[in-house]
């Protein structure tokens, strides 16, 4: 895929992981791979089990020539918007690594570079499959130690997302400063507390 946008050097790969969650930070990150045309071990995160994700995630690091990682918290999607906040993390990275060109997986990003936003980019770009490792990696981690924080949410099994153990630890227990108040099941959780 990468030979789609051009001869460049420096190709910006960009993908997120948290996007559907109900509490935690989305993970947004960014990695610009060397130039050489080899075949990585990366893959799309989400078909990767925890273990592997780890391993290649800390070889993206060492391997990439720049990457970048950013967590935007539960209160900013509340107040910004879950798209709006993706968004400008993503242009912020392009900012910070300066590449010369940028694939996402179908994120349409304000840019005056070349830009290919398409689908599935995750698991058809190494440096996009890279993105997402560092970013489901770096969510993963954020979300076992909220789970010492709040081990009655079980944040480490399901790392946020509307699981049916989520929702009941919400209906129990209600919210945490780190739950999403705009998501649908969270905003229903509160309506329930209130009356």
């Amino acid at each position: 895929m990468e030979t789609q946008i051009g001869d460049f050097k420096l190709i910006l790969g960009i993908d997120e992981a948290g996007r559907g969650a109900l509490a935690g930070p989305v993970a947004v990150a960014g990695a610009i791979l060397p130039a050489e045309r080899v075949v990585l071990p990366y893959r799309d995160s989400k078909t990767l089990k925890f273990e592997r994700r780890v391993e290649l995630a800390e070889h993206v690091k060492s391997y990439a020539v720049r990457y970048a990682i950013k967590l935007v918290p539960a209160a900013d999607i509340d107040s910004t918007g879950i798209l709006k906040v993706v968004i400008r993390a993503s242009e912020e990275i392009i900012q910070e690594l300066q590449p010369e060109a940028v694939i996402t997986d179908y994120l349409k990003v304000k840019t005056g570079l070349p830009l290919l936003a398409v689908p599935k980019a995750d698991a058809n770009s190494y440096t996009v499959a890279a993105a997402s490792l560092l970013a489901k990696t770096a969510r993963d981690q954020y979300m076992i130690e909220l789970h010492e924080k709040h081990p009655e949410y079980g944040f480490a099994g399901h790392k946020g997302y509307g699981t049916q153990e989520h929702v009941q630890a919400l209906q129990k227990h209600g919210v945490t400063p780190e739950h999403r108040k705009t998501f649908a099941p969270v905003a229903q959780g509160l309506l329930f507390s209130e009356n």
